[in-house]
């Protein structure tokens, strides 16, 4: 009797535990919650939380949304969602900007998914289904095969044209500047007043903390810095702030 009763709880407790694990399905959520949801409806919400900010720090696209990832990343959609981020930069711009004349009116860029498409690459591997191998990232950016976004293209050459100072903080270590200015150069961005790459010295800092440290310096230099634009919120966070700062999308990745 009491080897029987042990045998049920034990099956009870695997119960439990089994749908405490498994509760992040989709499938387990829908069935749980009798909601009438859809695969889509389930991974368009997680992407929309990642843009939001409210899902941090994952290291890789949920199995179950790679698909959905995949194609959001390379649709019509997405073109137009960078587009309209960029329209508010220049609508910013036109209505707030105002040229003081001694040169030290500047913005911001990011590189990766904000002026080089990293897409082509995440594209071979299952768009950020995969652990990243930073090896292999690397590699590709020495090839020199990022490809434009054209929206930036235009907002870069818009805010050069305007007179403003741009500096491009990246997260590329030092090692990938030839390529890095090659590929800059090779698509047509040109022009820029300073390419900040990290050095061996930022090998343990956080990206947000690395790249507030090079805002610092520039401020510290008299600059005013008008906006950033950039596709990790770790772009955009940190002390000192600037006047404006602009997400594009990315739910390939998350970078800390």
């Amino acid at each position: 009797m009491a080897r029987n009763v042990g045998f049920l709880l034990l099956s009870f407790l695997s119960f439990f535990i089994g749908l405490s694990v498994a509760d992040w399905n989709i499938l387990d959520h829908k069935e749980k919650h009798k909601l009438g949801i859809s695969l889509k409806n389930y991974c368009e919400s997680w992407r929309i939380n990642v843009e939001l900010n409210n899902i941090r720090g994952f290291d890789v696209v949920p199995e179950e949304c790679v698909d959905f990832i995949g194609k959001y990343m390379t649709s019509t959609q997405y073109n137009i969602d960078s587009e309209r981020a960029i329209e508010e930069c220049s609508v910013y711009l036109s209505s707030c900007f105002t040229m003081n004349g001694d040169g030290k009116d500047a913005w911001i860029f990011d590189i990766d998914d904000t002026l080089l498409s990293t897409v082509p690459y995440y594209k071979k591997h299952r768009f950020g289904g995969e652990q990243l191998n930073l090896s292999s990232l690397e590699e590709w950016m020495k090839e020199k095969k990022g490809t434009a976004l054209e929206h930036s293209r235009n907002l870069f050459k818009e805010i050069k044209g305007r007179g403003l100072k741009i500096f491009l903080i990246s997260s590329r270590g030092e090692h990938l500047r030839d390529a890095t200015v090659d590929n800059l150069v090779k698509v047509g961005y040109y022009g820029w007043t300073g390419l900040i790459l990290r050095g061996s010295e930022d090998s343990c800092k956080t990206v947000q903390q690395y790249k507030a440290e090079q805002r610092k310096r520039l401020i510290e230099n008299g600059y005013r810095i008008w906006g950033i634009v950039g596709d990790q919120w770790s772009s955009l966070q940190g002390l000192p702030t600037v006047k404006r700062t602009f997400k594009l999308p990315n739910s390939l990745y998350y970078v800390v």
